[in-house]
């Protein structure tokens, strides 16, 4: 079975840049989609990003539009989130998890599975 792990995370400052990774681990890989989510103390998971399979098409949360990017390389069973002009309030435990179903929104954390352990962002002022 594939599994999922985070990594990149760490303490940035406000205005700062860090790169995500999410490495998929065993031979055969393959979803509908690749997500990001985050979730802060007490929050619920939010969307943050999402890729196609193929990579060409991705989504964004509102709140992190025009400042992450995502992306992915098959070949390296890779895909990355990367975050510029990081905010205090982007703080959080970052996922990723594999769109397990068919249709239905990127956005919605009920299309996911497979979630990673999680990689903490900390954000400071």
């Amino acid at each position: 079975q594939v599994q999922l792990v985070e990594s990149g995370g760490g303490l940035v400052q406000a205005g700062g840049s860090l790169r995500l990774s999410c490495a998929a681990s065993g031979q055969t890989w393959s979803s509908y989609a690749l997500g990001w989510f985050r979730q802060g103390s007490g929050d619920e998971r939010e969307f943050v990003a999402a890729i196609t399979w193929d990579g060409n098409s991705a989504y964004y949360g509102d709140s992190v539009k025009g400042r992450f990017s995502i992306s992915r390389d098959n070949t390296k069973k890779i895909v990355w989130l990367q975050m510029n002009s990081l905010k205090p309030e982007d703080t959080a435990v970052y996922y990723c998890g594999d769109k397990v179903h068919y249709g239905g929104s990127y956005s919605f954390v009920s299309e996911y599975g497979n979630w990673g352990q999680g990689t903490q962002v900390t954000v400071s002022s």
